[in-house]
């Protein structure tokens, strides 16, 4: 069984996959690169047990095997059930009692093995890295959890509270990345543990290898991908994913049903800027265009008819204000003219006639359009595939999950591409519902 090193910092490469499989097939790439730790990640324990744990062992038999268990009762037999697996490493919570923690080290002891308490999720990680190191544990980890992630959280101040805290090894994980593992040793951390920046990669081995010698040489290497972004980035962020990513982010929410491209090719992301108008009433919606600061997108209301309240005039008018682009629940004309401009439009009817400015409506109310509510400064991002929208409140964690779903969507494909099949890739017949 493989021993703790301690020659510090150490690379864990944190294997959150359901399939193992493809966790055995990155987990090599990421040796290969230079990974250190090889981390057993809790949905993969949870998905195939402590097989996961056996095969990692089997394969990798001059690493550190860590069981990322997430104890938090029953802690003898789980660290010895994982130690007799083959674990090196066996994680503990610890929000578990300080009885299950000592109990787990004690199991520890007995077995051959050492235990890390994760410190997730912890209303005081300083105080309680003092206790749980006191009760025998091994190493801590300072941990931002994924969900938390999505909201641009960041782990280096709680770290290096908790190193400067404590004499034992300091662990840190939530992402982690090319552009801030060399700032993660810098604040601490003895154990730099990555997960999506290298499993996400459709190279693991050369993700592993450049994480590695940021780690090394200090240096920040910058990457595109495996970055969460805070409120000032959404744009950013909303720009490199695409429609079907943020739906998909959302539950497959979010989207303006019946509302289709009128200029094909374009990529458009924005705050609304929301208008309500009379079916046919134009005036609304160009007196928007005058509201609207550039990036942004009107969203019209329009009752879902005709006739048109938009063509070649206003949309040469928001290219003067440069707006982003329009959505019109209603009707669009001119639409061979604003293709050639370029202009993202969208609407859910085209048609030659226009109707009248009357001054019906409002500008910056919310609106509703095929069933999803749109409010002023709600976010808008719109392709070939159609428009979708996510609430302001909640865009940075939604974008965030959005390039997620690109970068975990980045590493099939890559997988297809090596002679797999997107049913072997994800392994679709075992999760089929039964029954």
């Amino acid at each position: 069984m493989g021993s703790a090193k301690r020659q510090w910092p150490v690379l864990q490469v944190a294997l959150d996959f359901l399939e193992l499989e493809r966790a055995l097939k990155v987990a090599a790439e990421a040796a290969a690169g230079g990974a250190d730790w090889i981390e057993a990640g809790t949905p993969l324990i949870k998905s195939a047990g402590l097989d996961a744990v056996r095969a990692l062992r089997r394969g990798f038999p001059d690493r550190v095997i860590v069981a990322d268990m997430k104890t938090m009762d029953a802690g003898r037999i789980e660290v010895e059930a994982a130690a007799k697996s083959g674990a090196s490493v066996v994680g503990v919570l610890s929000r578990a009692s300080d009885a299950t923690i000592s109990e787990s080290v004690q199991a520890a002891r007995n077995y051959g093995t050492t235990i890390v308490v994760d410190l997730i999720n912890e209303t005081d990680a300083v105080e309680r890295a003092k206790q749980v190191e006191a009760l025998g544990a091994d190493y801590v980890d300072v941990h931002s959890p994924i969900d938390v992630q999505m909201r641009g959280a960041d782990p280096f101040d709680e770290l290096r509270r908790v190193a400067e805290a404590v004499s034992i090894p300091v662990g840190v994980a939530g992402g982690i990345h090319s552009e801030n593992a060399a700032q993660a040793v810098a604040a601490g951390a003895s154990i730099v543990i990555v997960g999506g920046a290298i499993t996400k990669s459709a190279d693991a081995k050369a993700a592993a290898e450049t994480i590695k010698r940021a780690m090394q040489t200090g240096a920040s290497i910058p990457t595109e991908l495996y970055k969460r972004a805070g409120a000032d980035e959404i744009r950013r962020v909303l720009e490199a994913v695409s429609a079907a990513n943020l739906s998909d982010a959302l539950h497959r929410g979010g989207v303006l049903d019946g509302i289709v491209p009128i200029t094909p090719g374009v990529h458009m992301v924005g705050p609304a800027v929301t208008v309500r108008s009379a079916p046919g009433d134009w005036a609304k919606p160009v007196e928007a265009i005058d509201h609207a600061r550039p990036g942004d997108v009107i969203v019209i209301d329009a009752g879902g008819v005709g006739p048109a309240v938009w063509g070649e005039l206003a949309t040469h008018s928001a290219l003067n204000q440069k707006v982003a682009g329009v959505v019109i629940d209603g009707a669009i004309r001119d639409t061979p003219e604003i293709r050639r401009l370029g202009f993202a439009a969208f609407s859910r009817l085209a048609m030659p006639n226009a109707g009248e400015p009357r001054g019906f409506g409002e500008i910056g109310v919310a609106v509703k359009i095929a069933g999803v509510t749109v409010k002023p400064g709600d976010w808008i991002l719109g392709d070939d595939d159609g428009v979708v929208v996510v609430a302001r409140e909640q865009a940075a964690e939604y974008a965030n999950r959005a390039m997620d779903v690109l970068e975990r969507e980045n590493r099939i494909r890559e997988e297809i591409q090596r002679g797999g099949t997107l049913a072997s890739v994800v392994e679709l017949l075992r999760w089929e519902k039964i029954g």
